[in-house]
């Protein structure tokens, strides 16, 4: 597998990723970075998460990565910044993060592969797309995911 298949392989992750969110979230691709035998693929959501339902957030996400035969490889509990961090039976490592400011953030990095060139991803954005430029926080509102009432 060259770095470009890899990158492929990334991305279709978080496609996977992200139609297992439901209701659906607005996204826009981070920053797509290239290492020297790996690619990192990001996507930053726009979809307000709500501190009373990032809890839910987090089990859509890892129940898919689950049943897709992820294993979990590390958890961080921070209340101002959780994450949650998965591999592939393929040893790509994915990550969700919160960030300070309350948006969600997706990761994909990839193994060590064969060395090549790196297309940017063609995944459409749910909403604008700020690949390229700062990202703002997030501010879509969702009547599910933004709320601040209790589950």
């Amino acid at each position: 597998m060259n770095m470009q298949e890899a990158a492929e392989h990334a991305d279709a992750i978080l496609d996977g990723t992200f139609s297992a969110i439901k209701p659906a979230v607005h996204w826009t691709h981070g920053e797509s970075t290239e290492g020297d035998c790996g690619v990192s693929r990001r996507r930053a959501v726009m979809t307000i998460i709500s501190e009373e339902r990032r809890g839910s957030f987090f089990g859509v996400v890892e129940r898919h990565w689950q049943k897709e035969g992820y294993s979990r490889i590390d958890v961080s509990r921070n209340p101002k910044s959780p994450a949650t961090y998965f591999e592939t039976p393929d040893g790509f490592r994915v990550r969700l993060r919160i960030g300070g400011d309350g948006q969600a953030h997706f990761e994909v990095a990839t193994p060590c592969v064969d060395k090549s060139s790196v297309a940017p991803p063609k995944a459409k954005t749910v909403g604008p797309n700020f690949a390229g430029g700062p990202i703002p926080e997030p501010n879509v509102r969702s009547d599910f995911w933004s709320t601040d009432a209790p589950e």
